[in-house]
C-alpha cells in the first residue's frame, strides 16, 4: 500500500504565494526582503497574490481586535494595504527593472557628473516603518561607458528602494545596478534619510538622520575625486 504522505502535491491548488515559493526554493534563489523576484511570478499571479495578500491583512486586523465589517473607516483597509505593498512600497520585488536606454559616450566624456537629490521612499525592514530620504550620485565616465538619461537614475533608485530594505544594504545594490549598466571609472552614491521606526517607536527620536556612502573606482583611489564630490553635494543642501 501506497503511504499517503507520498502523494504528490498538485502545486495549481497551493495559495499562488506557495506557487511562487516553491518555484524560488527548486531554483535556489534567495527571497530575502528586498530581492527582486519577478522572474518567478507568472503572468496573472499579481493580482491573485493581491487577493490572498488582502486576505491575510483582514486577518491581521481581526487579531488586533479592529471591525472590518460594522467601521466604516476599515472596511476595506485589508485590500488598501495590500495595494500599498504590491503596487507601490514593495513594488521594486516584483516587477522587472524599468526599461533603461544605454547610450555610447561618443565624445569620451570623463568629467565628473552628478545626479541629485533623488527624493527617495523605502521602508524598514525590521518594522515596515518608512524611510525617507534623498540620494546623490556621482559618476566619472570613461570612453567605454554608457550614458543614461537624468530620469532614468531617478526610475533605478527607486526600483532599488521599493522594497523593505536597511539603507545599508540599499545603496550597495543601487551602486552594484549602476556599476553593470553605466560601466563607469568611478561610481559614488550618498543617501540621507529620516527612520521613522525612530520616530514613532523606541526612542522616538525625530531628529535623527543616516547619512552613508559607497565608493567605486576612481572614487575610492582618488581621494581629490572623492572631495570634490562630497564638497558639491554639500553646497546643495
Amino acid at each position: 500500500m501506497n503511504d499517503p504522505s507520498d502523494k504528490q502535491i498538485d502545486e495549481s491548488e497551493l495559495p499562488v504565494s506557495a506557487r511562487i515559493k516553491a518555484r524560488l526554493q527548486r531554483s535556489r534563489k534567495r527571497f530575502n526582503a528586498n530581492d527582486n523576484i519577478s522572474e518567478f511570478i507568472e503572468p496573472g499571479e499579481l493580482d491573485a497574490l493581491f487577493d490572498e495578500v488582502s486576505t491575510k491583512m483582514n486577518g491581521v486586523l481581526e487579531s488586533l481586535v479592529i471591525d472590518i465589517t460594522s467601521d466604516h473607516n476599515t472596511l476595506d483597509t485589508g485590500r488598501r494595504v495590500a495595494k500599498m505593498y504590491l503596487n507601490e512600497v514593495f513594488r521594486g520585488r516584483y516587477v522587472e527593472a524599468p526599461p533603461v536606454t544605454e547610450f555610447p559616450n561618443a565624445e569620451n566624456l570623463s568629467e565628473l557628473m552628478i545626479v541629485g537629490p533623488i527624493t527617495v521612499r523605502s521602508a524598514c525592514s525590521h518594522h515596515f516603518c518608512p524611510i525617507m530620504g534623498r540620494i546623490w550620485i556621482g559618476v566619472m565616465p570613461n570612453e567605454h561607458s554608457n550614458l543614461i538619461g537624468l530620469s532614468k537614475y531617478t526610475r533605478l533608485a527607486d526600483w532599488i528602494m521599493s522594497r523593505p530594505q536597511i539603507q545599508e544594504e540599499a545603496i550597495t545594490q543601487l551602486a552594484d545596478l549602476l556599476m553593470n549598466k553605466v560601466s563607469p571609472d568611478g561610481l559614488a552614491v550618498v543617501m540621507e534619510a529620516d527612520h521613522f521606526c525612530m520616530h514613532w517607536r523606541g526612542v522616538k527620536d525625530a531628529e535623527t538622520k543616516m547619512i552613508n556612502s559607497v565608493m567605486r573606482g576612481s572614487f575610492l583611489k582618488n581621494p581629490s575625486l572623492r572631495r570634490e564630490f562630497l564638497s558639491l553635494i554639500r553646497t546643495k543642501n
